[in-house]
């Protein structure tokens, strides 16, 4: 897995990830958006009240992306921005630095399928617009760039998909 932090002509910050998995690029990213609740770690990276059951991500631009908890209740997370199977899509990751949602701050999770070959996909995760946090970007930056962040969570992607 990969890690790059860049500051951009336009003083961005961004963080940068990428995975090679062992499936076509239609089975990497069908994992990635129909699976997503078996394979994100619900049990640690939820902001409901409640457990979490399931995570989903509507499968257009508009959707939702959210979390269901084990009462029924859901707790929005942001929503599809860009939606072109099975090449990418683009999320908002309206999370703020308190874990809680929140219309007004719009960062944004672009997640590409690359076909290496009939049986190799790498996966690119972008995690952009990070200065929309402020005085906390720094930290978010971080967060988003440990283990606990997006290495963990790819690897746990990976994982379902390897069994």
């Amino acid at each position: 897995m990969n890690s790059v932090l860049n500051i951009g002509a336009d003083s961005s910050l961004l963080v940068r990830k990428s995975i090679r998995v062992a499936v076509s690029r239609e089975d990497a990213f069908d994992i990635f958006v129909r699976r997503f609740g078996q394979w994100w770690p619900l049990t640690s990276h939820h902001i409901g009240a409640t457990a979490a059951e399931t995570a989903i991500i509507e499968p257009r631009v508009g959707g939702r992306w959210f979390e269901r908890a084990t009462d029924g209740t859901e707790c929005d997370w942001g929503k599809v921005k860009v939606w072109e199977p099975p090449g990418r899509f683009i999320l908002s990751w309206s999370i703020t630095a308190d874990w809680k949602y929140s219309e007004q701050l719009d960062t944004e999770v672009e997640v590409r399928f690359i076909p290496e070959n009939e049986e190799y996909t790498r996966v690119e995760l972008e995690h952009r617009k990070l200065e929309a946090y402020g005085e906390r970007a720094d930290m978010m930056r971080g967060i988003f760039d440990s283990d606990n962040g997006w290495n963990g969570l790819l690897k746990a992607y990976a994982r379902m998909i390897t069994g």
